[in-house]
């Protein structure tokens, strides 16, 4: 069993509310500007976490990790630097405040770098989103989750191993601050529970899993349920067959569905734009998706693993179609690259404790899509459900896609056995375009997809 505590400054950790902790990133701000910054931001996050993990009905390892970092952005005209800093003593910012500063009066001139515009930033109290439910987990609590989720994916028959069962706890503390009028913070808690396990023997062993995550704890599946999806899962891959290759159907099961919507986000994110490294660099205003099939960002949804109160610039979000009804509605920009594109920032800038913001989104899903799975498949005389993607065989500049892949074969309409080892292949643009989405949607991840049923890929056989 080991225990580790993260960071210099993890006394601080539990201290820190959002206010005192947006508070110190203005002091910190107030430093730089002290010391010759025209402007400055600077985001504090404040972390604990507790996870336990067992394996074979004995506890393997509990770790315990509490922190407090800040990350200070200044610009000195058109040429700006970044540092972080997990000392947030006076001592400590007043350092990271003249260092930085002499970083940044070193540093080439980015005429597109710069603070969000100040009329969009967030005024007023920020929405209610419900992220936080506020208590510590005892790790006897975790303990006993994390032996019961093991225990029922060990009890499906068919089961031969275990790679363990774990649940854990995170709480985290964001504030963000600039030095042009903003200042807020927010809690937010996640809550998780997983198993991974083995079924058969020797060379013909498979291995599967299954997690569930919940920014309530009262939210989250029984370690019960998530434990028997694992170890079904592994016994269901038991004995895959081999396939001859050819084209034909692909069906994505919400398990992997989501990467397809990934790299769509990818191709609109306004660095790629700017940069012209996107497949759908020529296609805002066009369609990219059925006209039926949309694509949603919801900053605002409660509980939501990707929910936020405001973006990495302090900027409102609000929700927003970025696909509607298949025509490509925006890009999604930071300050930096909506100004080197000639347009707004759309309330997607995303930042870290280090280096300039970049592009994330909300909670996304995909919205549209209706009727059974059965229905999506029926007419499927040879095809395959993946379960599985491998590998990262995606060119972002053409589309062109080609990833490893597991799952089970479909014939004549109907779900028979596994396969294993193969690979799909196609170009993102037809596929999006003739993707057909079934009507069983469950928000359980950041990216949320229904299955997803692709025609005419290429698969080679394993």
């Amino acid at each position: 069993m080991s225990v580790a505590v993260r960071g210099a400054a993890s006394h601080l950790a539990p201290m820190l509310d959002p206010q005192t902790a947006a508070d110190r990133a203005q002091s910190a701000i107030a430093r730089a500007r002290a010391h010759g910054a025209d402007a400055a931001d600077a985001i504090l996050v404040a972390d604990t976490a507790l996870s336990v993990s067992v394996r074979l009905g004995q506890l393997e390892d509990v770790g315990r990790s509490e922190g407090a970092e800040l990350g200070l952005r200044v610009f000195v005209g058109q040429r700006s630097a970044s540092v972080s800093t997990s000392d947030l003593s006076e001592t400590g910012l007043a350092a990271l405040a003249e260092r930085v500063v002499a970083m940044a009066r070193a540093a080439p001139e980015d005429r597109w770098a710069g603070l969000a515009p100040a009329e969009r930033l967030l005024h007023g109290a920020p929405p209610l989103l419900d992220l936080d439910d506020g208590g510590e987990v005892p790790p006897q609590v975790l303990r006993e989750a994390a032996l019961a989720v093991e225990d029922a994916a060990r009890s499906v028959a068919g089961v031969s191993n275990s790679e363990g069962g774990s649940a854990g706890y995170n709480r985290a503390i964001v504030a963000l601050a600039t030095s042009h009028g903003f200042a807020q913070g927010y809690a937010v808690t996640s809550h998780g529970i997983s198993a991974s396990v083995l079924a058969g023997e020797g060379a013909a062993m498979q291995r599967d899993h299954a997690h569930h995550s919940a920014r309530h704890r009262t939210m989250l599946e029984s370690p019960e349920t998530v434990g028997r999806r694992a170890g079904e899962r592994a016994v269901a891959r038991l004995n895959p067959v081999k396939i001859d290759g050819g084209a034909m159907p692909v069906v994505f099961d919400p398990r992997v569905g989501g990467s397809l919507i990934g790299h769509v986000l990818g191709a609109i994110s306004g660095p790629s734009i700017a940069r012209g490294t996107s497949f759908l660099r020529e296609h805002l205003g066009h369609a990219i998706l059925p006209e039926g099939l949309s694509i949603i960002d919801d900053p605002h949804r409660p509980h939501g693993l990707r929910a936020r109160p405001f973006d990495g610039e302090g900027l409102a979000v609000s929700p927003m179609a970025l696909v509607e009804r298949g025509v490509l509605q925006t890009w999604l920009l930071d300050s930096a690259s909506a100004r080197q594109l000639g347009l707004e920032p759309t309330g997607h800038a995303s930042r870290g404790l280090s280096g300039p913001p970049g592009v994330t989104t909300g909670n996304v899903h995909l919205a549209g899509g209706s009727g059974s799975v059965a229905a999506l498949i029926e007419d499927v005389e040879r095809g395959v459900l993946l379960t599985e993607l491998i590998g990262q065989g995606v060119n972002g500049v053409t589309g062109d896609y080609s990833r490893g892949a597991s799952g089970f074969l479909i014939e004549k309409g109907e779900i028979t056995r596994p396969v294993s080892g193969i690979t799909i292949a196609g170009n993102l643009r037809p596929m999006l375009l003739s993707m057909r989405a079934a009507g069983d949607l469950e928000h359980r991840q950041g990216v949320n997809v229904p299955t997803i049923r692709v025609d005419g890929m290429t698969v080679a056989g394993g």
